[in-house]
Order: C-alpha cells, then sequence, then structure tokens
C-alpha cells in the first residue's frame, strides 16, 4: 500500500528526498547519465527558475508503509504553451518509480486529480520546465547511453506502467547516429548547398572565442525562438527563459562548433553543436564542484561525440535552399576536427519528416 507526500519545497530535507530518489534509483545503471544535483533543484525553486514567471508547478512523492520512497513526480501547468495553443493541458516530468504499477498509479492518480483541479483536460509527459528539457519515456534503444542530460533515459519497465495506466503516445521523438566515416549529405544537396553558397545571401558566422559567441548570445535564442513554431513542443520563450537557455548553452558549449546562418546578414538558423561530456557527468555523479568542473572541462577536449541539440533554419527559408545549406555546414562541423568520430542528432520530432528523411539519406542511424 502506498500513500502520496506533496513536497514543501521550502523544506530542504523535502527536496533532497525527491531529488535524491532518482540517484538512488539509477545508481549503477552504465548506460544513465545523472543530472547536476544543482539544476533539479533550481527547477523545484519558484526565485530561481524562469519557468513559474508564467506558470505553476507542484512536486509528489509516493511513499510505502515503512516511508521510504518508492517513486516521484513534478506536475507543471505551462500557461503560456497553453495559452499559445488555446489547450488546457498538464505537462509532468522528473518521473521516477520502481517497477510497481501500484506505485506508478498512486502518482498518476494525483496527477489526474491536481489536472482535474486546475480545470486541465489532459496530461502530458514527460515534458519539462524548458525546451531543453528532454521528453518522453524511451521506449528504444536502452543499450545505448544517454545523451548527456540532452535527453532522457529510463528503464525499459517505464513503458509498461504508463501504458497499464491508460495513456497512449501523442509524439515520437527520434535520436539519429552519424557516423563520421559514412555521414555524407546526397550530392544533390551539396550542389544546392554550393549555389546558395555563391550566391551570397545565405551566410555562415563562426565563432573564435567564447566571448564572441556571447556577443551573440541574444540574437541566437530570438532566432532559437522563431525556428520552432511549428514544433510540437513548441512555445514562445519569455526573456528570463531565453537568458536561462544563454547561459546553460554556454557552460558547454565550443564556439567553433556553434554556426549561425544568415541571410541579407539576418539571423535565420543555426547548428548547436555540443561535445559529449557524458563521461565526465557519470564520473561525479550530479555534484558539481571545482574538481568536477575541471573534469567536465577536460572532457570537452577529449571527447570523440558531438551533440547536435539545436539545428533548425526558419520555416520560410526551407525552400530557398536553407537546409541544404544547415546539413552541409553540419557535415564540415563533423569533418572539422579529426577528434570528433560520432555524432548524434538528438530527439528530432516525428512531426520533423523531411528532417528526418534526409538524415538517413545522408548515412545516419535512427
Amino acid at each position: 500500500m502506498y500513500h502520496l507526500q506533496k513536497v514543501d519545497t521550502s523544506v530542504k530535507a523535502q527536496v533532497n528526498e525527491f531529488v535524491q530518489f532518482h540517484y538512488r534509483l539509477y545508481r549503477g545503471t552504465p548506460q544513465w547519465v545523472p543530472p547536476f544535483i544543482s539544476d533539479i533543484k533550481v527547477m523545484m525553486n519558484p526565485n530561481k527558475h524562469p519557468f513559474y514567471e508564467h506558470s505553476d508547478a507542484e512536486f509528489f512523492m509516493a511513499k510505502n508503509g515503512s516511508g521510504e520512497v518508492v517513486g516521484r513526480i513534478a506536475l507543471l501547468e505551462n500557461k503560456a504553451f497553453n495559452k499559445y495553443h488555446d489547450t488546457r493541458k498538464a505537462n509532468f516530468c522528473l518521473f521516477d518509480v520502481v517497477d510497481d504499477q501500484d506505485a506508478a498509479n498512486c502518482l498518476f492518480d494525483a496527477a489526474l486529480d491536481w489536472s482535474k483541479n486546475r480545470n486541465l483536460d489532459t496530461i502530458v509527459g514527460p515534458k519539462g520546465f524548458s525546451l531543453f528539457d528532454g521528453y518522453g519515456i524511451q521506449v528504444e534503444g536502452h543499450e545505448h547511453r544517454q545523451m548527456m542530460t540532452m535527453m532522457n533515459y529510463n528503464f525499459s519497465y517505464y513503458s509498461k506502467l504508463l501504458d497499464g495506466y491508460g495513456f497512449e503516445k501523442e509524439v515520437d521523438f527520434v535520436s539519429c547516429y552519424l557516423p563520421m566515416d559514412t555521414f555524407r549529405i546526397p550530392e544533390k544537396a551539396r550542389e544546392v548547398a554550393r549555389r546558395v553558397e555563391e550566391r551570397g545571401k545565405f551566410k555562415v558566422m563562426q565563432f573564435k572565442s567564447r566571448s564572441h559567441l556571447m556577443s551573440y548570445a541574444q540574437q541566437i535564442g530570438e532566432a532559437y525562438n522563431k525556428t520552432f513554431v511549428n514544433n510540437w513542443e513548441y512555445w514562445p520563450m519569455s526573456q528570463r527563459e531565453i537568458d536561462y537557455v544563454k547561459e546553460n548553452i554556454v557552460k558547454v558549449a565550443v564556439p567553433s562548433l556553434v554556426k549561425i546562418i544568415t541571410y541579407n546578414e539576418e539571423i535565420v538558423g543555426f547548428l548547436l553543436g555540443f561535445p559529449d561530456i557524458s563521461k565526465a557527468l557519470q564520473r561525479h555523479s550530479g555534484k558539481l564542484n571545482p574538481i568536477s568542473i575541471m573534469d567536465i572541462m577536460m572532457e570537452l577536449n577529449r571527447t570523440d561525440w558531438i551533440s547536435f541539440n539545436g539545428a533548425g533554419v526558419l520555416p520560410e527559408f526551407h525552400g530557398r535552399g536553407g537546409n541544404a545549406f544547415m546539413y552541409y555546414e553540419m557535415e564540415k562541423t563533423m569533418q572539422s576536427n579529426p577528434r570528433y568520430q560520432h555524432g548524434e542528432l538528438t530527439q528530432v520530432a516525428e512531426t520533423a519528416v523531411q528532417m528526418r528523411k534526409d538524415l538517413v539519406t545522408a548515412g545516419g542511424t535512427p
């Protein structure tokens, strides 16, 4: 028999109990990459995370008769998303639970009651606090290591528990492996990209230093905010949310892997490449201190993996060669340093039909 406890986020012990359950449940799982403990605590702090300037969230734990945590869940009302899409959806995230349907039901019953009390009519998740949080329950590829904290990783039984409660799929996301030795865009696309480049209206801006990158961070954030307006997960970010994304991107960004695509000097697209620091994150189990920071900085310079998590061109430029130009730059980025042998495009929505076809054509493996 399980009982529910609402987390009082002003009580440090309860916050720690909620946060630490995830680390206890997944300890020793080689495919799991632990997030920073401090990042999860920021999500639980209304005074620190920009999500709370427009929306609400609450946190719950399921406990057994001995008072031990067996599951947790965060429930969100993203008012900015609902207003933009004219919906009444609740989201859940930070969902973790032991392999027990009753424990999962305890959490989802709470989600139903919470949603009904707010006059919300649908529950969707996992879907978190920002556009850079991972989406969904992983249903395939559990043998592969998670790509940093840019996607979710969960045990294979999670999908069984969601199905058992009555959840249905809303949208699929697929990550795509890009092997350096075979990833080549088709010659037709390459020719389009060359012609586009020769005309001189599309150009690529590259960055030589972190300070140079930071000077364009605001413009990158604004362009990101415009590019994905047709995507399932989109909502218009506030200025504080753009600032939050900028700060988090710059922490792990290598300037040479970030490229901006302009058309007549206006930013119309971008390619955000991140060195994979998963190994360093795993070594430090979510702890952020001078030693772990030093190790992460060293991992940035020795990893042979790149994650492309943020690649796009404004919709109105898709038919003008912008997409071919972007893939051409992706290929050049992977070839720019012989150290990089592996790439991944992380979590591409099924609604991005052409993009997924293009990646497979170029040698990518879903």
